[in-house]
């Protein structure tokens, strides 16, 4: 497994709703690869290729709870992975139905 840096190396405004700083890279390691997938710029991709090493990241994104289709569609051709290979599609919801119905 590749080493992480600790220090915060992508956009901090992708971590809007979290102290940026708090963040280690290591232990946050899904919660920054799934943010910076859904919402990430090209350079923040880059970046996280060279922080997580592409094993990494594809070990992160099949255990992901949630993701769009776009992003999963985006990964499965990147990261060579079939939609099954992802617990968010194949993991069903405990409450199925809207809440307004």
């Amino acid at each position: 497994m590749q080493a992480c840096s600790k220090k915060m190396v992508f956009t901090k405004k992708l971590f809007w709703d979290v102290d940026p700083d708090s963040i280690d890279l290591d232990k946050h390691a899904r919660f920054v690869i799934e943010r910076v997938l859904t919402r990430g710029s090209a350079d923040d991709f880059s970046e996280l290729q060279r922080t997580y090493g592409k094993d990494r990241i594809r070990k992160e994104l099949q255990n992901c709870r949630s993701l769009d289709p776009k992003t999963i569609r985006f990964c499965s051709v990147i990261y060579d992975l079939r939609k099954e290979d992802f617990k968010c599609c194949i993991t069903k919801q405990s409450n199925q139905k809207h809440w307004i119905y």
